[in-house]
């Protein structure tokens, strides 16, 4: 017994360390969720009214307490549907489960492989739609494809887009550091400013940026731009350098720094030095 109460004293010690730490955890969790669905915004404007409210009762303004009081019902269901998009991608995020799951990202040579083929494509202007996913789980999106469970290379990514085979249309998914399945389907987006010139593939790639926090590369058939879309936010027509640039710091956003293999550096190095020599060969 004495043993039991020893231990029963160091958690009486320990339980409130432990209390606040988990609502600090779980608080900072909830943050970054409102940050990535970008309702935010939702958080400000009720904090907002609920600050004007404790002013109006500390300071006994009666009819503006009384008129708050009334509005109350009526303004919560204005924001519930004013913010309709983005309640929704909070309560899809909750019911995926994934938020505590740590990231799978393809390793640098994986994605030098994909972004080869992003040129090669680019070249020949034929489209491309690649997802990479980070913490939300996308099985919902990769059941509409075909699965393939495939090394990634280069070559096996232009033979699925170059052709118009039935996987050509749909968008590759690389999960785990495999290509998971090709054919999806991916949700469009739901923004009103969008470029008209944008056709079916940068919205597809803007709406899976929307509901989720993957990282999307997108190819235009017409123009051959090579485009990321993440965080509801489409970067466009990027050189292969700032694609592979961009991809880690996406891939990598939310991740503790990870010291690189000597090979991944050499090979960064060497796409960079490549790169460089073609810009100083080249002549107008």
């Amino acid at each position: 017994m004495e043993w039991f109460q020893r231990v029963t004293s160091i958690y009486d010690f320990v339980r409130p360390v432990l209390d606040v730490a988990i609502l600090a955890f779980l608080l900072y969790k909830v943050y970054d969720l409102l940050v990535k669905t970008q309702a935010v915004q939702l958080v400000k404007g009720a904090g907002f009214l609920v600050l004007i409210y404790g002013i109006a009762f500390l300071l006994k303004l009666t009819t503006l307490q009384w008129i708050l009081t009334i509005l109350a019902p009526g303004l919560f269901i204005a924001v519930a549907i004013v913010f309709q998009p983005e309640l929704r991608k909070i309560i899809i995020r909750l019911g995926q489960g994934d938020l505590f799951r740590p990231d799978n990202k393809p390793r640098i040579g994986q994605l030098e492989s994909v972004v080869t083929a992003a040129e090669i494509l680019a070249q020949q202007k034929r489209g491309m739609l690649v997802v990479f996913p980070r913490k939300i789980n996308i099985k919902n999106i990769i059941d509409t494809g075909t699965r393939m469970n495939a090394d990634i290379s280069s070559s096996l990514i232009v033979t699925v887009f170059e052709f118009d085979g039935p996987l050509h249309d749909g968008a590759m998914v690389i999960q785990n550091g495999r290509i998971a399945a090709a054919g999806c389907f991916l949700p469009l987006s739901e923004q009103q400013d969008i470029r008209k010139s944008f056709g079916t593939r940068h919205r597809a790639s803007l709406g899976m940026s929307e509901q989720s926090d993957a990282v999307v590369l997108v190819v235009s058939e017409e123009t051959g731009a090579i485009s990321l879309a993440y965080d509801s936010k489409l970067y466009y027509d990027l050189s292969p350098i700032e694609i592979t640039r961009k991809l880690r710091e996406f891939l990598d956003r939310g991740r503790r720094a990870e010291p690189e293999p000597e090979s991944e550096q050499k090979e960064l190095t060497l796409a960079a030095s490549a790169v460089d020599e073609d810009k100083d060969g080249f002549v107008e």
